[in-house]
């Protein structure tokens, strides 16, 4: 019998447990340079887009990236074309992609957050010929089978907000809280590994509504210009993803798997298939690829149709996988 990979995240079933990390696939671009196939077959379960705030951000001073041993270091700093155009131009085509889609959203204050879960949710509520919504006279709740909403309460790279409310386990159950009075969906926080105990702010999380947690975000870091030695980048300190923060990512959901009841998207370093079996060993019940999509776009393709073959090699069903680091023996 083949292994079943379907996975079950809140209201939103998935039909394998591969999705990329916000802000690290632009989905419609890949369409323009691989062929419409991207968009007819999604190489992810989910897809994310980048994050989005209320209103337009021009982004972090250049150079905003750059590549170290292991990884990247980014300060990218969340540009985006703000809350009303994302609705207008953006929101109609994500809704044609045939799977689920996680908005994410972040802020400076819990009013941006709230806003900008009120004014998402009030957008697909009036979305007439949603292909989410199964019943015309629905007030708008069957979108949620089909969109959730990530919190982006751990970004390094913003001057305010972001990392300083996911560091706070107060701040970050006030936020979550006012955001689940506007939202009905799958609602997702996205925490920051850089706390002295990441269980904290998740406890606080998940005590305030969230349905699932992402970890991890990256962890800040700082490039010196080799021929200067002062800083590379344009904001000076950015965060470090890739292969060289995996180990400190596992660490993280294996502690989060043993502290809460919320099913956990995992990322930090994926870069191969047994990347994927270890993060959800470790307790990841979605894994989330990054970095790596930036080499080999389609990578999330590769791991979700071999994942099958290497559970069956195991002996393992995706169940039995999940959360096997924590069997003692």
């Amino acid at each position: 019998m083949a292994v079943s990979l379907s996975v079950q995240l809140g209201p939103i079933n998935l039909a394998h447990p591969i999705i990329n990390a916000s802000g690290t696939m632009d989905i419609f671009a890949l369409a323009e340079s691989l062929g419409p196939h991207v968009l007819e077959r999604p190489p992810v379960a989910a897809y994310v887009p980048k994050t989005i705030t209320l209103k337009p951000r021009a982004g972090n001073l250049p150079p905003r990236i750059v590549e170290v041993t292991g990884g990247l270091i980014n300060s990218v700093g969340l540009p985006n074309e703000g809350l009303e155009v994302f609705v207008e131009r953006d929101l109609p085509r994500l809704l044609r992609l045939p799977c689920p889609v996680i908005l994410s959203i972040g802020g400076t204050s819990r009013g941006e957050y709230r806003s900008l879960a009120r004014g998402l949710r009030e957008a697909l509520e009036a979305v007439p010929a949603c292909p989410a919504r199964t019943d015309p006279g629905d007030q708008g709740t069957a979108w949620t089978s089909r969109v959730g909403l990530e919190l982006n309460i751990s970004c390094p790279n913003v001057e305010s907000g972001g990392m300083a409310i996911g560091s706070d386990p107060r701040e970050t159950q006030a936020v979550v809280a006012e955001v689940r009075e506007e939202w009905p969906g799958l609602l997702l926080a996205k925490l920051t590994p850089n706390v002295t105990d990441i269980t904290l702010p998740a406890r606080a999380a998940v005590a305030a509504g969230a349905d699932a947690l992402v970890a991890v975000n990256t962890y800040k870091a700082l490039a010196l210009d080799r021929h200067t030695l002062r800083p590379y980048l344009g904001n000076v300190a950015g965060g470090l993803s890739g292969p060289a923060i995996k180990p400190l990512a596992l660490r993280s959901i294996y502690e989060l798997y043993e502290a809460v009841d919320v099913p956990i998207v995992g990322m930090g370093g994926v870069a191969s298939l047994e990347d994927v079996l270890e993060f959800i060993s470790c307790g990841a019940t979605v894994v989330a690829v990054g970095t790596a999509v930036f080499r080999e776009p389609l990578l999330a393709r590769c791991f979700a149709a071999c994942l099958a073959e290497a559970l069956e090699e195991r002996g393992l069903t995706l169940s039995g996988l999940l959360g096997l680091a924590h069997v003692k023996e």
